[in-house]
């Protein structure tokens, strides 16, 4: 998926959206996206000006980005204006190594449950095939009044 089918798949608009490409999606299954670290980000100048390095709680948000779009793909549907893709919980989050710019962070993220329209998922987050970050997430969809 390019960025313009993204797009269509998330609510996330800059600067919030992290997911650049998918590379692999199996609906009902798991998805393979990236996002390429810019020294441009907006974070940053402010997270460290002298050595910058992406924060963890981005990583777990582009983590979860992916499962969105892995949830409305599986769903068979899109967000829209009348609904909201929720992260609901972390469990067992851990940071293995730093992200930096010019690094392409591999998302990695597979179904484990989905009961009652709570999606649980196993992630992992990769640079140069070595585990950044990790965790256990857990999201649903919601209609918005």
């Amino acid at each position: 998926m390019d960025i313009h089918e993204i797009l269509e798949h998330l609510p996330h608009r800059y600067p919030i959206l992290l997911v650049d490409r998918v590379l692999d999606v199996i609906p009902g299954e798991r998805i393979v996206a990236l996002k390429n670290v810019s020294v441009n980000e907006p974070f940053f100048p402010g997270h460290y000006p002298h050595h910058p390095v992406m924060p963890g709680v981005l990583i777990v948000e582009a983590l979860a980005q992916a499962a969105a779009i892995l949830s409305f793909k599986t769903m068979g549907g899109k967000p829209n204006d009348k609904s909201v893709y929720y992260f609901v919980g972390i469990d067992g989050a851990r940071f293995k190594r730093p992200v930096s710019p010019g690094d392409q962070l591999i998302l990695e993220v597979s179904i484990q449950a989905n009961k009652r329209g709570l999606w649980k998922f196993a992630a992992q987050a990769k640079v140069d095939d070595q585990i950044a970050a990790e965790a256990e997430l857990l999201c649903t969809v919601r209609t918005i009044e």
